[in-house]
């Protein structure tokens, strides 16, 4: 991570605007400090993704933290196909100094724009999507994106897509565990059935009725692997397999639209 900050430190002497792709679901929780620190003499656009999956009214309490003088934010899903030109159309407002500078001079402006986010916030696919083809990799996972690499868009618009970035030290338990339920930090490292069962608390205090709907009544893990017929070779309740269930179920949506924040 301290390696990618670097990164992203350098080429930003280069850009114009900071797109800075937040996970709606998570809104607050997906602010990296550290990124924030390096990016904030920048005029940013905070693009707050994954929209389709988020709790809309939750999420417009949140909106005055990203509108400024300098920042204006945009809600978005990133796998939608053709919706760029809102997006390109939010970077230009907020590099139109440089564009005004450039016309009185009868030039047309290149517009440099660095896409930033934590892990598996669709930094990548909001990047293809711009590019209108699949020029990066993508995937449901944290740590896609290996490497920074500059992108042409098309109407004198660059974009460099960089590794998603966590904070180096996570200190905040509770924005550790929402990190994790939306899957920015590597599954490898976590115990699901620990995880799973800090999202039910969570979801059963925050969005009760439809954590019940999707689980017909059941409020834990062994309730919901007994009802799912979760069962080890041996006969015993497979819980790892039920954790990992609740987990995809909100990382899918199907428990319903949720914001954590």
């Amino acid at each position: 991570m301290n390696k990618a900050l670097k990164e992203i430190s350098d080429q930003l002497k280069k850009v114009e605007v900071v797109t800075y792709v937040l996970d709606a679901r998570i809104p607050l929780s997906s602010l990296n400090p550290k990124l924030s620190q390096i990016s904030e003499n920048k005029p940013t656009l905070f693009v707050l993704n994954k929209i389709d999956m988020a709790d809309q009214n939750k999420v417009k309490a949140f909106l005055p933290n990203f509108k400024g003088k300098n920042c204006d934010y945009l809600l978005f899903n990133s796998t939608l196909i053709g919706k760029s030109e809102v997006l390109l159309s939010k970077i230009k407002a907020l590099a139109s100094e440089k564009i005004q500078k450039y016309k009185a001079k009868g030039i047309k402006a290149t517009i440099r724009t660095m896409v930033v986010g934590i892990p598996n916030c669709g930094k990548s696919t909001l990047v293809n999507n711009l590019c209108k083809k699949a020029k990066t990799i993508t995937g449901n996972k944290a740590g896609v994106t290996k490497r920074g690499q500059w992108l042409s868009v098309g109407d004198c618009i660059e974009v460099f897509d960089t590794p998603g970035t966590l904070y180096p030290n996570i200190e905040n338990q509770d924005v550790a565990k929402k990190l994790a339920f939306v899957g920015s930090v590597r599954d490898e490292i976590l115990d699901f059935v620990e995880l799973s069962e800090q999202l039910i608390s969570l979801l059963l205090e925050l969005y009760p009725n439809e954590f019940e709907k999707r689980y017909n009544g059941a409020k834990s893990l062994g309730e919901i692997a007994a009802q799912r017929k979760f069962v080890t070779v041996g006969g015993e309740i497979d819980l790892e397999r039920t954790a990992k269930s609740v987990i995809d179920d909100f990382r899918k949506g199907r428990i319903g639209k949720l914001t954590l924040d």
